[in-house]
């Protein structure tokens, strides 16, 4: 990103779910390399957050263990980024689990850790951060949904459903926090380059890219440019709406 671009970025504090690998590990360099001070969670990879910190030297990133799935560890994360900065400017909910198979051969529990993560975990972050933003009346949250979330996709019930909700989320508190002067935007990504899509995308080989226009897999920088302009001064009057950065992903 050029830092000769004044983003109005800089100086800012970030929080970022799920930032120690893949979409939330690009977000997390791309927000620090424009001056923000970003907290990044993560579940279970010490090693990959360690090594977030350790290749960005001189930024300020640092690494918070919390299960977004538990509302007081949400709280807990937040209160204490509030103690250190004072604020919190940015909020990124980027954690997410898929566990796709068919419907008749989901069990319970790729139900509950798919909702349990991607729908409950944004709403906790969201809930323990929104009070210091409205009492700052300013603030951007952007959450992390995805092509599935508005195209279906077999195999994908669990996932799909869980984005969608993101989707409906994601609009109805734009419209609960516009008259705080907070903007609430999602990005939609398509296939993207990281571990979670690598099996579906080693299952549908070439299949994948012909339904994508620009016949290309996304790289997690282009999820986290869009996260970037939707965090700058230069979408201060977007709120409410679902970015779309699939390379033009169509059904068959």
């Amino acid at each position: 990103m050029n830092s000769n671009i004044d983003s109005g970025l800089n100086g800012g504090i970030a929080i970022v779910t799920g930032g120690s690998r893949g979409i939330g590990r690009a977000i997390v360099e791309t927000l620090a390399a424009s001056g923000m001070d970003v907290t990044f969670t993560f579940l279970g990879n010490q090693a990959a957050a360690d090594a977030v910190i350790a290749a960005n030297p001189g930024k300020k990133i640092t690494a918070e263990k919390v299960d977004v799935r538990d509302s007081t560890a949400c709280a807990a994360c937040v209160e204490k980024v509030i103690e250190r900065a004072g604020k919190i400017d940015l909020l990124v909910n980027n954690a997410g689990v898929i566990r796709d198979n068919l419907l008749a051969m989901l069990e319970d529990a790729d139900v509950q850790a798919v909702l349990d993560t991607n729908v409950t975990g944004t709403f906790n972050m969201t809930r323990a951060i929104v009070p210091h933003m409205v009492s700052q009346r300013r603030g951007k949250i952007i959450n992390i949904s995805s092509v599935a979330g508005e195209k279906g996709g077999r195999g994908q019930t669990n996932y799909a459903a869980s984005k969608g909700a993101i989707n409906a989320f994601t609009k109805s508190l734009a419209v609960e926090l516009a008259p705080r002067g907070i903007n609430v935007n999602a990005v939609a990504p398509g296939v993207i380059e990281t571990d979670m899509s690598r099996t579906v995308r080693e299952l549908a080989g070439d299949q994948v890219t012909a339904r994508i226009l620009l016949k290309r897999i996304g790289k997690p920088a282009d999820i986290a440019h869009a996260v970037w302009f939707l965090s700058s001064r230069f979408a201060d009057y977007i709120t409410g709406e679902i970015l779309h950065v699939d390379g033009g992903f169509k059904m068959d």
